[in-house]
């Protein structure tokens, strides 16, 4: 399962940037339907997460809220930059957590420990 769930998380991240460059290019029509298949990854990215912390708890649950803080930056930056708004801040809170989130993943127990 955790597999599946970096595969899930590494594709959400790579549609994220390529929304958002389509954005900026002025490529809306493309935009929208790839930024409607990011939502589709965040599900999956929330599912295959529940099903690696079924049993967890702590770091984990820690991990899992942070990890939902990622997603929700990342939807709030693709639709306020659609509406023309300021997202600076949005990037911030966005890369810092998901720094967090990618070292605490990589250094817990369960799955990969490059960090341990």
């Amino acid at each position: 399962m955790t597999h599946a769930h970096i595969t899930t998380w590494l594709i959400a991240v790579i549609l994220f940037f390529v929304v958002v460059s389509m954005q900026k290019s002025g490529n809306h029509k493309a935009a929208k339907i790839n930024h409607m298949i990011l939502r589709v990854f965040y599900l999956l990215i929330i599912i295959t997460g529940g099903m690696l912390i079924s049993s967890m708890y702590g770091p984990y649950i820690v991990k899992a809220l942070i990890g939902i803080i990622v997603i929700g930056m990342m939807e709030m930056i693709l639709v306020r930059s659609a509406k023309g708004k300021d997202t600076k801040v949005l990037w911030i809170v966005f890369v810092v957590a998901f720094i967090v989130v990618l070292y605490m993943g990589l250094s817990l127990p369960q799955g990969f420990q490059p960090f341990a």
